[in-house]
């Protein structure tokens, strides 16, 4: 799994015209799946982001996680993070999960959120095109590979 986790002052995900999500403070997580990812991947890597201290004290200092800091979280699918450029100019995809192994773990990866953060997590619409606004805050932008959990 792969994550593209900004810390947002706000953010909204709309497909077809409707507003989807909306989070008003917190971080939007940008999750790729692949193909040999597991349920133990998206439950190190949602436990990973819930405790990130990105989040400024009342010193400014990121030192807080999105708990302390009272924010909120939304997840939005995203198979283009598997994307394989290394021949020619089209990327190719085919690293990405089908749906019907990244659904199931893109919902539990959402629950593993929910508990770890204690909150509703708020969610684009897997496999739909989503226009995604968003004020990245700092700007705070982090990527994390379960593959190589640096």
């Amino acid at each position: 799994m792969r994550a593209v986790i900004q810390r947002v002052k706000e953010a909204t995900v709309t497909t077809g015209g409707k507003r989807k999500a909306t989070v008003n403070y917190g971080m939007v997580v940008l999750l790729g799946i692949e193909h040999e990812d597991t349920v133990e991947d998206a439950e190190w890597l949602s436990k990973k982001i819930s405790l990130l201290r990105i989040f400024d004290d009342d010193k400014g200092v990121m030192n807080l996680d999105i708990k302390e800091a009272g924010g909120q979280a939304m997840v939005v699918s995203q198979f283009t993070l598997h994307a394989k450029t290394r021949k020619g100019n089209r990327p190719s995809y085919i690293r990405a999960a089908p749906p019907e192994k990244a659904i199931p773990l893109y919902e539990k990866f959402v629950d593993f959120l929910e508990d770890n953060t204690g909150e509703k997590v708020e969610t684009g619409e897997f496999g739909a095109v989503m226009d995604i606004e968003l004020i990245n805050s700092g700007p705070v932008t982090i990527i994390i590979d379960t593959k190589q959990k640096e």
